[in-house]
């Protein structure tokens, strides 16, 4: 069975420099700082397969596909938490439910 081939990503600098800085912030959530490093690898000069990006960051290639799949279709938002169905968890300032 062929390989599938992944989206290519080709950033420009107005496209890159979000996301560096994404990756470099002290006070990015760690999710969303591991999801830019999945594009901006993704992008690199050496387009790189996804089981090769999953090697080097330590994921699953199902996640990298999923990431660069979601930023060539929404761009730098599509990076965010999608909204979770339920009801939200409510937790009183004491600690206790």
């Amino acid at each position: 069975m062929p390989l599938p081939f992944a989206a290519e990503i080709s950033l420009d600098e107005e496209q890159r420099e979000p996301l560096e800085r994404i990756v470099r912030a002290a006070s990015t959530p760690q999710s969303l700082a591991f999801r830019a490093r999945i594009v901006l690898r993704a992008a690199a000069p050496d387009r790189p397969p996804n089981l090769q990006i999953a090697a080097e960051l330590g994921c699953s290639r199902h996640t990298v596909a999923h990431w660069r799949d979601r930023f060539v279709e929404q761009g730098l938002s599509g990076l965010q938490d999608a909204p979770r169905s339920g009801r939200p968890r409510r937790v009183s300032p004491l600690g206790t439910s």
